[in-house]
């Protein structure tokens, strides 16, 4: 406990009406004397309640369970581990009543304790601190009744010590606060450091079956769910930038779940993606009518987003037209797939949609994208293909190279349209034939043969992909 005896009685400041005279101070002998009273009061009806300890015990356990509801349901699933608990604390603080010396250091330890017990309960640190200040008030009212008891006028003699006792009470209540915030924040850190470690098992593929109720649980998201994988990463090769899913995807986060979207802790299983370099780039921007919030984790080269689907089958398709991908960035969209159990295949499947998305930057969702996906999952026989099908073109001069290729990947988008390829080209119809017939001659394919039109279609993928 604090310093216990202190002068109670000061010099008053300011100017007095000329009614009234200024009251002269108490001589030091005077004040020195009642306050040694007041110590000996206080130090009899303290003994007093060490001797009925296990009676003020009950009294506070039955007052915290009908007054402080956060506390009702502990007391009745442990009723005698609170109570000792209680008593604990009692003896050290009506202890440092009587000895501060001996018991101060004692007393710390057990409010320490219970503050890192009730941080670890979940229960709300105003219960905790309630708690505290209803037991010091039935130690106050103790003190003082024990007085009335045994000589009333004795109790005026209390109001010497009255300021001590309560700085006491004050004093642990921020011993237990600051161990309360402490403990909460290591347990937070433990939980996005298993949530963290969860995620990535989950979009590895190598979380186990067994795992997979409390990962459900912990991250908030259905066991049996559907689901696909947002890959984002940045045109350059470097690190991406922040994800903000909008409206009803920046919700805050609900309890059991990990940290979604932006603000989240930087190096949690929800941080939106984000890194060195990446200030400068806008945030990519989720549509607000994309369901659940996503839930980001971190890789190596690139940012992954658990996308949950509650939508029909084209919710994707959505998704994908209502992304906003800012300039400098890329983003693939894998297909869907049932459970957490299949979030590593949903992983690889949106790192098959990034790297078909061009250099340039832009969206790729998988499922309208399939021939481009098969042309980058087997590069080396899509550059074999692209050499044999394109290899004869680049005997021409590059300029006039580009201006088949373009008008060749032109009039395969107009299906085969002579009229809408040159409305994109801004030629006549004449002039694609044209082109066209001489790549035809250059390369021995024929654009009407289904075998030599799908060739054609995949080694223009293959080269447009690789970025020759």
């Amino acid at each position: 406990m604090p310093q216990v005896v202190r002068s109670r009685i000061g010099s008053p400041h300011g100017r007095y009406p000329a009614s009234r005279a200024p009251v002269p101070p108490l001589p030091e002998r005077f004040r020195s004397l009642a306050d040694r009273e007041a110590v000996e009061v206080l130090h009899r009806a303290a003994r007093v309640l060490v001797a009925s300890l296990p009676s003020l015990t009950d009294r506070l356990v039955e007052a915290l369970h009908a007054e402080e509801p956060a506390y009702r349901a502990v007391i009745d699933s442990g009723r005698a581990e609170i109570w000792q608990e209680v008593h604990h604390s009692l003896r050290h603080n009506v202890g440092s009543l009587l000895q501060p010396r001996e018991f101060r250091e004692a007393a710390h330890r057990t409010s320490r304790w219970i503050g890192e017990i009730r941080a670890g309960q979940g229960m709300p640190l105003d219960a905790v601190l309630h708690a505290f200040r209803m037991g010091g008030a039935m130690v106050w009212q103790g003190l003082v009744d024990e007085t009335a008891r045994r000589d009333p006028d004795d109790v005026r003699l209390l109001v010497h010590v009255a300021a001590d006792v309560w700085n006491f009470v004050d004093e642990h209540c921020g011993i237990v606060a600051d161990a309360y915030r402490q403990a909460e924040r290591r347990l937070t850190w433990r939980r996005e450091n298993r949530q963290r470690l969860m995620v990535a098992a989950l979009l590895d593929g190598t979380a186990r079956i067994a795992d997979l109720a409390e990962a459900s649980a912990m991250l908030g998201l259905p066991e049996q769910g559907r689901y696909a994988v947002l890959a984002v990463a940045a045109a350059d090769g470097g690190r991406t930038v922040p994800a903000a899913p909008a409206g009803p995807g920046s919700a805050p986060d609900g309890p059991g779940t990990a940290p979604r979207g932006p603000g989240a802790a930087s190096d949690g299983p929800g941080a939106a993606p984000g890194g060195s370099g990446s200030a400068a780039r806008p945030p990519l921007l989720l549509p607000a009518a994309s369901g659940a919030a996503p839930l980001w984790h971190p890789g190596p080269d690139a940012e992954f987003a658990i996308l949950p689907l509650t939508g029909g089958p084209g919710e994707l398709g959505a998704l994908a037209a209502g992304l906003d991908v800012p300039a400098g960035l890329r983003a693939g969209i894998g297909s869907a797939v049932e459970g957490l159990a299949a979030l590593g295949e949903a992983r690889r499947l949106a790192e098959t949609a990034l790297r078909a998305c061009p250099a340039s930057g832009g969206a790729v969702l998988l499922d309208e994208h399939l021939p481009d996906a098969m042309v980058v999952s087997s590069p080396d026989l899509a550059g074999a293909l692209a050499d044999r099908v394109l290899g004869p073109l680049d005997q021409l001069d590059p300029a006039d190279r580009d201006v088949i290729v373009e008008t060749l990947t032109a009039w395969l988008d107009a299906d085969g349209s002579a009229q809408r390829a040159g409305a994109r080209l801004y030629c006549h119809r004449n002039t694609v034939l044209n082109r066209l017939r001489r790549f035809e001659q250059l390369t021995g394919r024929c654009l009407t043969r289904p075998r030599d039109a799908v060739e054609i279609s995949l080694a223009l993928a293959a080269r447009r992909l690789r970025g020759a």
